[in-house]
């Protein structure tokens, strides 16, 4: 008879862990290992926003190709600096929901915490109304008023009409996911992901290229299927929100609107939209500036070196979010330390993976961007920003814990004055100065990206340790 060897057994629980966490088992996070919970979390939580990401570079790549490149990259680039306001809407609204969600969890009342998820979907189905006309109907001014040249907005008008007009699609898809990680079954948000972007990626060739029947629509087609694709996606988390077979206790009650629950979900949720705007906004000119300063070509490098930053980010993102989770949960359980040093335990753990995407990025730089385009003016854009902006990825992944703590506690107003101090005052007229000033162009702004994130970051950590997320109410 054979005797597995110590590394047989450390391997067979490494298996039994990640299956565990890619099952969605509900368990109790307030208690035991703290590294547990945290990979149980972060694994389907890193899968998740891997996916979310994805969506961006299916289109990119896609549209890399057609005939008018250039073009093609700049509008999806600059839609997607247009859409980082409905994703700080919906991961506003989002927080608050996690918040919310995983605090009435730790205080062991999931009919209260199904409650409150509907709630924050009555919001943001009210608040995307008016966003999805205003983006429809301003389509081409948008794209003026973000740098594009007349024919580069004419090009993309329909691109960005179908893609803004979509917004309640994509703020539900962020939402509902932030419904089940307060919950702790990041598992059902991660499938949700990989169901949607499996659907765009068989979507996107038959909608940009046509096939049989179905017309190439070239640009407009990688609108269609991205918004298909969500929509899809969307529809699988609602089946598994009303089917009763999770945690939250959902019933037709929870869906009347109520007063005290929703004032509770906006009071929390609008500084956590207005510090995600706050960045989004900065961004959005960080990119005109490039616009102004670099081109056509330098735009489209810099959205190629953008979507890079973004594919490689969320996934950290995704493992920040474990925190909010714990930290919910724990406060609503009353284990404040155990809240604490969960924080502080993600943290390290998306200090080893930004380190390593560090070294891709710089190593590797090359040959990711020319998986994007083809255009040599636009890949001497591209690869100097991918290395630049990759030096600041280490303060990036230790940030973004600390944002998720303070929200996760439902202290959303923290993360917003330092975001607000950080880009608006620090991070803009940094990237003003050395772009104009310096005239050092688009590279004065790739510059000023880790400067100003390194800083919110050290800022982040010292807020963090002072402790006064730990006294928030919900």
């Amino acid at each position: 008879m054979t005797q597995s060897t110590p590394s047989q057994g450390k391997l067979s629980l490494i298996f039994s862990v990640i299956k565990k966490s890619l099952r969605g088992e509900e368990i109790d996070y307030t208690t035991g290992s703290i590294r547990l919970s945290v990979i149980l979390l972060a694994i389907p939580m890193m899968l998740e926003m891997m996916m979310e990401s994805v969506f961006a570079l299916v289109d990119l790549y896609f549209v890399g190709h057609l005939e008018n490149s250039s073009f093609a990259i700049q509008t999806v680039g600059l839609t997607e600096s247009v859409l980082t306001i409905i994703y700080s809407l919906a991961i506003g609204i989002s927080m608050a929901a996690t918040a919310v969600v995983a605090r009435r969890i730790g205080e062991k009342d999931p009919k209260a915490a199904g409650k409150a998820g509907m709630q924050a979907i009555l919001v943001a189905i009210a608040i995307n109304l008016v966003i999805t006309f205003f983006g429809v109907y301003f389509g081409t001014d948008i794209l003026l008023l973000m740098g594009a040249s007349p024919e580069a907005a004419a090009h993309g008008t329909p691109f960005i009409q179908i893609m803004m007009g979509s917004s309640i699609v994509i703020t539900l898809l962020f939402l509902i996911n932030g419904i089940f990680r307060g919950a702790g079954n990041a598992a059902i948000a991660m499938k949700s992901l990989w169901i949607a972007n499996i659907s765009n990626i068989i979507l996107c060739p038959i909608f940009i290229n046509g096939l049989g029947p179905i017309p190439a629509f070239g640009l407009t087609g990688a609108a269609i299927a991205t918004t298909i694709g969500r929509s899809i996606g969307v529809a699988y988390q609602l089946f598994h929100l009303f089917n009763g077979r999770n945690m939250l206790k959902i019933t037709l009650s929870c869906i009347k609107p109520n007063k005290e629950l929703i004032q509770n979900i906006v009071k929390i949720a609008s500084p956590a939209v207005l510090q995600f705007v706050i960045a989004s906004c900065s961004w959005i000119f960080l990119a005109q500036l490039v616009a102004t300063t670099g081109g056509d070509n330098g735009s489209a490098g810099y959205q190629t070196a953008m979507r890079l930053m973004m594919f490689f980010l969320l996934p950290a993102w995704g493992m920040s979010n474990a925190a909010a989770t714990l930290v919910g949960q724990n406060l609503g359980a009353n284990e404040i330390q155990r809240a604490e040093d969960s924080v502080l335990q993600t943290a390290k753990y998306n200090v080893i993976y930004m380190g390593l995407v560090m070294l891709i990025s710089l190593l590797g730089a090359e040959l990711l961007v020319a998986f994007f385009t083809e255009d040599p003016e636009v890949r001497v854009y591209a690869v100097r920003a991918v290395r630049i902006i990759a030096l600041g990825y280490v303060f990036y992944g230790i940030g973004m814990v600390m944002i998720n703590a303070f929200n996760g506690a439902g202290d959303t107003w923290t993360p917003t004055k330092v975001n607000l101090i950080g880009f608006w005052f620090f991070q803009i007229p940094l990237a003003y100065f050395l772009a104009k000033t310096l005239k050092m162009g688009p590279e004065g702004v790739f510059i000023a990206i880790p400067v100003a994130e390194t800083a919110i970051t050290v800022a982040s950590f010292i807020l963090f340790k002072r402790g006064k997320w730990k006294q928030v109410k919900v």
